[in-house]
């Protein structure tokens, strides 16, 4: 029975093995998927399958930095006590600089690329660490930035938050240290734009939307007219999207109450070259990533049965 590159990938990822360990299962069994699985679970090659379906929610985001390529990737496991063992961390960053060699157009074609230091490609060494560690991992998302600017990078708490600034501005200490601040200032605040220019016309209306039907269902505003309301609404929208717009927002170390343009400005002026921010990414370990809840009292029970 022949079988294609698709029967291949489908093998793939109901067992979690290697392409060439699933090749060569489809091969021995002439293509035959079902055997091909029995096959790999008789060489012992399958077992990190079994571990596919948990949640992996916890994990790190890593950075790397050389020169004016920067990136940042988030892989997650199971649980934080893998995420700081060394050699998941190794192969994190062994994936980071994959990708700033390599340039993946996306995940999957990043688990193709051959792993920096290696001579397997990124996502049969992903199947080995899972069957080696013994909990399911994922390689979840990853920004890549490449400028003739300054790209810089901030990692909080070991690599809960993970933060990338691009900038069109010198090299320089003054200005690694002013982006700096405003990644941490990311970290921090998690602004979703840069700027209120960048702020789609469809998330300004659905929060508009919200601050009306707000207002409209306050006792206090049933006697007001539309007009004062409407001012109330662009007064509150406008609040909002400088809590939402990194360079609006005061900036967190401020003296004098400056907003993140403006102590920009200010580095700007004391090194006498512009410093233009163009594009941030903030990743977060585990965000929007539904989280098992643990019942211990249950599991307790359950054992006593």
């Amino acid at each position: 029975m022949a079988f294609t590159a698709q029967d291949v990938k489908e093998l793939r990822e109901m067992t979690g093995c290697g392409m060439m360990d699933c090749k060569k299962a489809l091969v021995e069994t002439d293509g035959d998927k079902d055997a091909a699985v029995e096959y790999l679970r008789e060489k012992g090659l399958s077992k990190a399958a079994k571990k596919a379906g948990r949640i992996a929610a916890e994990g790190i985001v890593l950075s790397y930095i050389d020169g004016g390529l920067g990136v940042v990737v988030e892989v997650n496991s199971e649980t934080d006590f893998v995420a700081k063992n060394d050699d998941f961390r190794n192969f994190v960053l062994d994936v980071a600089k994959t990708i700033a060699s390599e340039d993946p157009s996306d995940v999957e074609d990043l688990k193709t690329k051959t792993i920096a230091g290696g001579s397997q490609n990124v996502g049969d060494a992903l199947t080995e660490k899972i069957a080696k560690i013994g909990e399911n991992m994922n390689i979840r998302r990853f920004e890549r930035i490449s400028t003739d600017g300054v790209v810089v990078d901030y990692i909080h708490a070991g690599g809960k938050i993970g933060v990338m600034v691009e900038a069109q501005a010198p090299a320089c200490e003054q200005v690694t240290e002013c982006l700096k601040n405003v990644a941490m200032q990311i970290a921090a605040l998690n602004p979703k734009y840069l700027s209120s220019d960048d702020v789609p016309e469809d998330y300004k209306e659905h929060e508009k939307e919200i601050l009306i039907a707000q207002a409209k269902n306050d006792p206090k505003n049933a006697s007001k007219p539309e007009n004062i309301i409407e001012k109330m609404i662009t007064g509150r929208l406008a609040k909002e999207l400088k809590e939402v717009c990194l360079l609006d927002q005061p900036y967190v170390k401020a003296v004098n109450k400056e907003t993140v343009a403006e102590y920009v400005k200010q580095v700007s002026k004391e090194i006498g070259e512009d410093i233009k921010i163009t594009k941030f990414v903030r990743f977060e370990t585990g965000e929007g990533i539904e989280k098992k809840q643990d019942d211990f009292a249950a599991e307790v029970a359950s054992m006593v049965k």
